[in-house]
């Protein structure tokens, strides 16, 4: 399966992230391993890396790749349990702290994952398939305004209300249970110039829903900065608008040491900052990357460092 994931940005992603060979790191969505396994190979015999990931086939996989490395730890956890992991691991602080944002380029094109429009499938979109509701059950049970609000807020899709209207509609005469059957009533609806954005919007809307994906990364950045060592560092690779604009004000906010109203002569919140940002802008792929592996091309990576 590696020929399924290219780590995005690893050079970069590194430079930043690792400080003390002998520290102790995590890596919250370890995928088929490419990451943690830059990490590793700059890190001596005593140190330590913790990695994570909710999806089966990337836990196992990984498992398996790591089996013979006793510096490294796989749990099959979602990273916005990094504080049950500390405590399971006897971590009080890390060295630095990771995350790949990304879909796997192995869910993305095969079916059985259930990720792919391109292919027919099953309309699952679940990362871990224990969470009770999935893509399908959303698009035929929820009401029109509902799914209509959901492609807006998650995709940024200004044709929301015209597609939900369209699925709506479908679903009278026949349960929309498979990627192929809603491609296509989007497809009935939308230019060809604009079909392929406009799905991708669509899908991404349902995924990031059936996952609960900002309101976990939240959690996980605010979790991440309590778990960081002074001195340790945070670092992040988003793929669209929704998650870098989390990163970036999580960090923002991380940052600043009073976040009383301007009225306020005195402060009176008593704020700390507690990083320092290390990326006023985000750090993007080279052209020679994007040529490369075109899936890193939309790549932002964002890192703090714990004061």
């Amino acid at each position: 399966m590696s020929k399924h994931h290219t780590p995005v940005l690893l050079a970069e992603s590194l430079d930043y992230l690792i400080g003390s060979k002998t520290g102790v790191y995590f890596d919250g969505t370890l995928g088929f391993g490419g990451h943690s396994e830059g990490i590793l190979n700059l890190l001596d015999e005593d140190a330590k890396l913790i990695s994570t990931d909710v999806d089966a086939s990337a836990f196992e996989h990984s498992k398996k790749k790591f089996s013979n490395d006793s510096r490294m730890k796989i749990y099959n956890f979602n990273f916005q349990k990094i504080d049950v992991i500390a405590k399971i691991e006897s971590v009080n602080v890390f060295d630095g702290i990771f995350a790949d944002l990304g879909v796997s380029s192995y869910q993305i094109d095969s079916p059985s994952a259930g990720f792919t429009y391109r292919q027919d499938a099953k309309l699952d979109l679940r990362m871990d398939k224990s969470i009770v509701v999935n893509a399908s059950d959303i698009i035929n049970s929820y009401s029109e305004e509902d799914i209509a609000n959901l492609i807006y807020k998650y995709g940024e899709e200004k044709n929301s209300r015209k597609i939900a209207s369209r699925i709506c509609e479908v679903r009278t005469h026949k349960k929309i249970e498979t990627t192929s059957e809603l491609s296509n009533l989007i497809s009935e609806i939308t230019s060809q110039r604009y079909l392929i954005k406009t799905l991708s919007r669509v899908f991404q809307a349902l995924r990031i829903y059936v996952n609960d994906e900002l309101d976990i990364l939240k959690s996980f950045i605010h979790k991440a900065v309590d778990l960081l060592k002074m001195g340790g560092r945070i670092v992040i690779l988003s793929y669209h608008s929704l998650e870098d604009r989390i990163i970036k004000d999580a960090f923002r906010f991380e940052a600043l040491d009073c976040v009383c109203p301007k009225e306020y002569p005195v402060c009176r919140c008593e704020k700390e900052s507690r990083v320092k940002i290390l990326t006023r802008k985000p750090i993007l792929p080279s052209q020679d990357e994007v040529m490369r592996n075109p899936r890193a091309r939309s790549a932002k990576l964002r890192a703090a460092e714990r004061i």
